[in-house]
């Protein structure tokens, strides 16, 4: 139940611009014992919209930083619970090495669609931005974790520890992954691109050769090594202009 309490107090924050996300971590910190002050940041959305039938009043919406006049549920099939992964692993629980990029061997992965349902996978290790790019006939889960386990295989087994997964249904065969690799997958929050930061970053420069709406039918395995092998010889302001490539053989024996 959202008191009155917490919803003065998430107004008054959204008036200063405040996300909701925000919100919700500023509240954990100020109030760590008072459980009546804990509320998460769908929470919030879900209270504005009861708050005012569906649409938010025009003065918060106002400082919402995406002006979103009306907010979806966080799945629509949240209610029969189809859809959901089984077993999953919050990216919460990612080991500190995983966190704090001080390990090599920590995946983070993700999707790209290109025109006439094609696709392909991208993977960057998070200590040094080293990106590889899987080619895939399909996007259904048993492809997609089938080609993943192949390429992560060939890995020497320090390079394989974790890897850090959005919640879309390509990867509701997560725990075969696992069983193939020994690579535990975590999951990022919905709508929660930020925790895989290095991947996206590596999806947008990917954009430099595939613009929107490319069909990947066409490009073969090879042509993503290529490419894959341009932006890891790239030197990356985020490594001091070091190259992903150096960077990795740095802490590799």
């Amino acid at each position: 139940m959202v008191t009155s309490r917490i919803w003065f107090t998430a107004a008054q924050k959204i008036a200063l611009q405040w996300s909701p996300e925000q919100i919700s971590g500023w509240l954990k910190r100020e109030f760590p014992t008072d459980q009546d002050m804990q509320i998460s940041h769908e929470a919030i959305y879900r209270s504005l919209f009861v708050q005012t039938r569906g649409v938010l009043k025009k003065e918060l919406t106002a400082h919402l930083r995406t002006r979103r006049q009306m907010r979806l549920p966080k799945s629509h099939n949240a209610g029969s619970g189809q859809g959901r992964i089984l077993d999953m692993v919050s990216t919460r629980e990612r080991p500190a090495e995983a966190k704090d990029r001080a390990v090599p061997g920590h995946w983070e992965g993700d999707l790209i669609s290109g025109g006439n349902d094609t696709h392909i996978a991208t993977l960057v290790e998070r200590h040094s931005r080293v990106a590889m790019l899987v080619k895939l006939p399909r996007k259904d889960t048993t492809t997609v974790v089938a080609a993943l386990a192949k390429h992560i295989r060939k890995l020497p087994e320090e390079l394989r520890r974790s890897l850090t997964w959005d919640q879309g249904k390509e990867m509701h065969a997560h725990k075969r992954f696992t069983f193939a690799t020994n690579v535990q997958v975590y999951f990022c929050d919905p709508r929660s691109p930020w925790q895989r930061g290095s991947n996206e970053n590596t999806n947008g420069l990917l954009r430099q050769y595939f613009p929107r709406g490319t069909n990947f039918s066409g490009i073969s395995q090879s042509d993503l090594n290529s490419i894959a092998l341009r932006l890891n010889q790239r030197p990356r302001k985020t490594l001091g202009f070091e190259t992903p490539v150096d960077k990795l053989r740095e802490v590799l024996h």
